[in-house]
């Protein structure tokens, strides 16, 4: 199909990314801001994504609407846009692109077809693009094919079925892998520093394991100001493995971390205004302090 204006919802950290990526290709971006935060405003603002006052003109005037946000919002923002589409008579595209379990978006796609959009199961692999890059947009579904035009506009499209599932199944194994390690390498870490054994540890693990110890100085730092947004998506790839008949108890204690990391004064940070000059050996130092004695 050919795309002249798509709408992003939400703009945040990876929405107001993808929005100035699609700008800079030449696609006019919108979105609709009532209720967000003022973050969110200013991203947006920076971006140079178009504010419209309603959801239901964002919807008719849009070609698709990206949704990028946090996994626990999906239910309500998919009603919410169905709403909009069956009010006004659209027959938007709309790109499910968060990190929730097949089973959920299967449960999304009637939502918005039976109010005439059409629904594609998608999700994001990689960082917010920086300097012109994309991460991989996976798409499946009966309307992939057509969020394929996106790939114009400098989205790393990749469809990968017919089926509604497949998109998000991907991510659930993905960030199962990245954001389960970091959760398993935060408590690891945690513990020996309870037991007073941080830094023998520490010089074993750049000896013995040298790739997962410079891993863990890349990720752990920057967990705190993701932690929050991440306990949904965890218990989104905890039902996923539930579904499928595997054990949910290895991502019910991920998400137990990660609730624990995001409550902590840390947990306060936004990916731009967290301590980038906070080692690993800091950021353990300072759960620590708030863990129960």
């Amino acid at each position: 199909m050919n795309f002249s204006r798509v709408a992003i919802l939400s703009p945040g950290d990876m929405g107001h990314a993808v929005g100035r990526l699609l700008r800079e290709h030449g696609l006019e971006v919108i979105t609709c801001l009532s209720g967000r935060s003022e973050r969110t405003r200013r991203l947006a603002e920076a971006a140079g994504i178009t504010e419209v006052p309603t959801l239901m003109e964002m919807v008719a005037a849009s070609d698709a609407v990206l949704s990028i946000t946090v996994s626990e919002a999906v239910p309500d923002l998919c009603r919410e846009v169905a709403g909009a589409v069956a009010a006004t008579g659209s027959r938007v595209l709309f790109a499910e692109c968060n990190a929730i379990a097949p089973q959920t978006a299967r449960r999304m796609e009637p939502i918005i077809t039976r109010a005439g959009g059409r629904f594609v199961d998608a999700s994001i692999i990689g960082s917010p693009p920086r300097d012109g890059s994309s991460p991989r947009f996976y798409a499946s579904g009966p309307h992939a094919a057509e969020f394929e035009g996106l790939r114009e506009f400098g989205l790393d499209v990749r469809n990968i079925g017919p089926e509604v599932g497949q998109a998000s199944g991907i991510k659930m194994a993905y960030a199962a892998s990245t954001k389960g390690t970091a959760a398993l390498y935060s408590q690891l870490l945690l513990a020996a520093k309870m037991m007073r054994l941080y830094e023998p540890l520490a010089a074993e693990l750049q000896a013995s394991q040298e790739d997962a110890y410079r891993r863990m100085e890349r990720w752990v730092p920057g967990l705190p100001a993701k932690s929050r947004r991440w306990v949904s998506e965890m218990q989104e790839i905890e039902a996923t493995f539930h579904h499928l008949g595997l054990t949910p108890d290895i991502f019910r204690g991920v998400t137990e971390m990660y609730r624990f990391v995001g409550a902590t004064p840390m947990g306060e940070e936004k990916p731009e205004t967290r301590d980038t000059d906070r080692t690993l050996a800091d950021t353990i130092g300072r759960l620590a302090e708030h863990l129960p004695r």
